[in-house]
């Protein structure tokens, strides 16, 4: 139990030292929580807290879950790290789980800081849905669901290929994931793909447990579990850890 919290504590420790994890994973989701709060770019809801604040925790999720694990797992593999680390008394079953642990603790940080922004911005969370058990949960699902992605990326790619692939998804879902605007005016045919997005479907799950929705969309929750069911039993099938 020691060596497996001393390699989370590492784990953490190198993740919150990178400033272009922590630009990633804060920065650019707190500056564009207050920028589209403030600058009101997109038509309502985009504007409106209830529906900002959870799409960026969504937001926040899947940066550190794909983006930050992948990258830095990507490259941990392409210099044999895991592969010396996985040799260790440590083992590789507790290596996965220290980086599992990182990821969680990480994001309990994105979501003080992104929580006291909107409650500065005027998010009153208790007025409205509040926090619930359900959001817990989808913030569970989600983390499943791009930490997966994240590492069967990082576990099957050059790890040159894996920084381009993720920052090249994470654009994607930005723009089609209906986290910071609303996607009902997209073409038909991407709208409906669009629907079969973790992105789309964790935002619109947090945004029903935590803000004015009026309840979470069942489609939501089947395609949000779904992810986090297939996509880590596929990094768990297909990572090679050399």
């Amino acid at each position: 139990m020691s060596a497996l919290l001393a390699q989370a504590a590492a784990e953490t420790r190198t993740t919150l030292r990178r400033g272009e994890s922590l630009l990633l994973t804060i920065g650019i989701p707190v500056g564009l929580l207050v920028f589209l709060s403030l600058a009101k770019v997109f038509p309502p809801p985009s504007g409106d807290l209830s529906y900002l604040v959870p799409g960026v925790l969504a937001l926040a999720i899947m940066s550190t879950g794909m983006v930050s694990l992948g990258i830095a797992t990507g490259f941990e593999r392409e210099y044999q790290v895991l592969k010396r680390l996985g040799a260790t008394p440590l083992g590789r079953p507790r290596l996965v789980l220290a980086k599992v642990i990182s990821v969680v603790v990480v994001e309990v940080l994105q979501v003080v800081v992104i929580v006291a922004a909107g409650v500065a911005l005027g998010w009153r969370p208790w007025a409205q849905a509040g926090f619930s058990a359900a959001a817990l949960a989808g913030a569970l699902a989600g983390t499943a669901a791009f930490a997966g992605l994240g590492l069967l990326v990082a576990g099957t790619l050059r790890a040159d290929i894996v920084l381009a692939l993720a920052n090249a998804l994470w654009l994607v879902l930005l723009l089609l994931g209906g986290m910071l605007f609303p996607l009902g005016k997209l073409p038909g045919p991407l709208r409906s793909a669009a629907d079969l997005l973790p992105a789309d479907a964790l935002a619109q799950v947090l945004r029903g447990t935590l803000g004015a929705a009026g309840g979470v969309p069942l489609h939501s929750w089947v395609v949000l579990v779904a992810w986090a069911v297939v996509a880590p039993l596929a990094a768990a099938t297909f990572f090679r850890w050399e």
